[in-house]
């Protein structure tokens, strides 16, 4: 049995203790994840029954994503000064009113509203599950309970999409109970909270959350993702129109940096985000989140409108990639666990998503399923070696106060990197099949004006000849956008390189600050440069560097 865990001035808790809060929360991530992975199999279907176009199919994912990531620093400062078990539970219940209104949309411009809302509370969640874990269980013994979180994630990311298969193939449910079969989940899930969860609640005086700050920044993002959405479609690259949303969202963004700066409670703390390892964590965090949202998003669509398969089946064809991050989150939390040493996982993990993305760069409409399936497993594997790696090495240099916003500041930019990543891969994408539509139409002597072909995904209204046009143009052009995601990759690997060597510790909090200011100068994370904390040099090694 391993070391009991404590609660921050409580008794500490037994290992049984642990997993049953810990069940909980699990049950709350696991709607979370659920959320948008049963709609990416079923999403070509609801929005062709909406009668929406590519741009809506993007921003049905990227509306949740993005308010997801505006939220997750304020639901993290909230939980760093308020009970963090009661904010779980607002966030699930504002979770659960976003997935009712979303089942009830008409138009797949409602959908997106709805789904914009269903986001805030997903930005809690994401958010406070991290931080009550950290506030539950010592780095050291995190590892083996980020297995636990992998495995969780694994099954709702392989079980989401077939869930969303079964449910549009089943005429008797249909598409809206995409959106409804997680209300049950979640209510159950508040319950078991209610008497499982048990957290110390942290009030300070005179609170001040940091709004302006938020506003900004999701306002500047916002920006630059419309912007990303319409260009070369409505507008031209070098238009007034580009050049006035650039501009704003770049002044938006300037500005939201100043008011971060000076404001006393900042959604996103300036001195975690320049340490090393949280700088490091983030650039590397911004590639797992293209992974995890844009190949859930893209393959579902390739296998459906690429390759002619229904919901269900493309589901089952993402298994591989699942299977991947079930098998190596659990591997690699527990050998870090074991070992202490987290650096080798991240960096290996880094290089096999590149390698991942590289060989799903190669596919196209004829590609073999076995080569496909290959591709994802690997990608799947990158993922779980990093995502949840990444919180863990940021979480181990910091305090515990300060547990709440390093985690959803990763947490954000990771969000961001999955929001940016889905709106800029689905704009290439869209700019890419509507190129190539238009020219094979012209080609085949069929007419090119309406919207016989670029705009609407509902095939079934479209003439057998058109279809496999279509078919053919969305199959070949989502493997350009893997090859992009590929070289963005890169960049995760360079930041896991960099990444200092960090030994986990054992304990809940940091040491006694007057130690880490004993060594000042060798505390460039803002921890002790001890071992047992950022694995720098070992004190006793300071004056020989000296």
């Amino acid at each position: 049995m391993s070391a009991p865990t404590t609660t921050a001035g409580d008794a500490p808790m037994t290992h049984r203790q642990t997993l049953e809060a810990l069940s909980g929360l699990l049950l709350v991530l696991f709607v979370a994840m659920l959320s948008g992975t049963v709609v990416s199999t079923a999403l070509p279907k609801i929005i062709g029954a909406l009668d929406g176009s590519q741009t809506q199919y993007t921003w049905v994912v990227t509306a949740t994503l993005l308010t997801a990531t505006a939220t997750t620093p304020i639901w993290g400062k909230l939980a760093d000064l308020f009970n963090k078990k009661l904010l779980v539970q607002i966030a699930i219940v504002v979770f659960l009113v976003g997935s009712v209104i979303a089942g009830f949309a008409q138009t797949a411009g409602q959908l997106i509203a709805a789904r914009a809302f269903q986001g805030i509370g997903v930005g809690g969640l994401q958010a406070l599950v991290q931080v009550a874990i950290a506030a539950m269980i010592p780095p050291r013994e995190r590892g083996r309970y980020n297995g636990y979180l992998g495995g969780v994630m694994a099954v709702a990311t392989v079980g989401g999409p077939l869930l969303g298969g079964l449910i549009v193939d089943t005429s008797w449910l249909g598409w809206r109970w995409c959106f409804f079969v997680g209300v049950p989940v979640a209510a159950i899930a508040l319950v078991l909270l209610q008497f499982t969860l048990r957290l110390p609640t942290a009030r300070r005086e005179n609170v001040k959350i940091d709004y302006l700050g938020a506003a900004l920044i999701a306002a500047g993002v916002s920006v630059l993702l419309i912007w990303i959405s319409f260009v070369d479609d409505s507008f031209a690259w070098l238009s007034w129109q580009s050049a006035a949303m650039v501009g704003g969202s770049v002044a938006l963004l300037a500005l939201a940096v100043r008011v971060e700066s000076r404001a006393e409670e900042p959604v996103v703390p300036l001195d975690l985000v320049r340490q090393r390892t949280t700088a490091l964590a983030i650039l590397g965090s911004l590639a797992v989140g293209m992974a995890m949202f844009g190949g859930a998003v893209f393959l579902g669509q390739y296998f459906q409108i690429g390759r002619g398969y229904s919901p269900t089946e493309a589901g089952l064809l993402t298994i591989p990639m699942m299977a991947g991050v079930l098998g190596s989150s659990i591997i690699a939390g527990r050998l870090i666990t074991k070992t202490g040493k987290i650096k080798p996982y991240i960096v290996f993990g880094a290089i096999v998503l590149v390698i991942g993305f590289a060989l799903l760069g190669t596919i196209d409409h004829e590609t073999s399923l076995v080569l496909v399936g290959a591709a994802m497993f690997i990608v799947g594997v990158g993922v779980g070696m990093t995502m949840q790696n990444l919180v863990l090495a940021v979480q181990n240099t910091v305090s515990l106060r300060d547990i709440g916003a390093a985690s959803s500041t990763v947490a954000f930019f990771r969000s961001l990197g999955g929001t940016i990543g889905v709106s800029v891969l689905g704009a290439v994408l869209a700019r890419r099949v509507t190129d190539q539509i238009t020219t094979d139409l012209s080609a085949a002597g069929i007419p090119t004006s309406g919207s016989a072909g670029a705009g609407s995904l509902n095939l079934d209204a479209m003439p057998a000849a058109v279809q496999q046009i279509v078919r053919a143009a969305y199959g070949d052009a989502t493997g350009h956008i893997f090859l992009i995601s590929a070289a963005i990759a890169v960049v995760g690997v360079i930041a896991a390189v960099l990444l200092k060597p960090v030994g986990l510790r054992s304990s809940l909090d940091l040491p006694d600050p007057a130690r880490s200011a004993a060594v000042g100068a060798d505390a460039v994370d803002g921890a002790p440069a001890f071992d047992q904390v950022t694995g720098d040099a070992p004190v006793r090694e300071v004056p020989a560097r000296r």
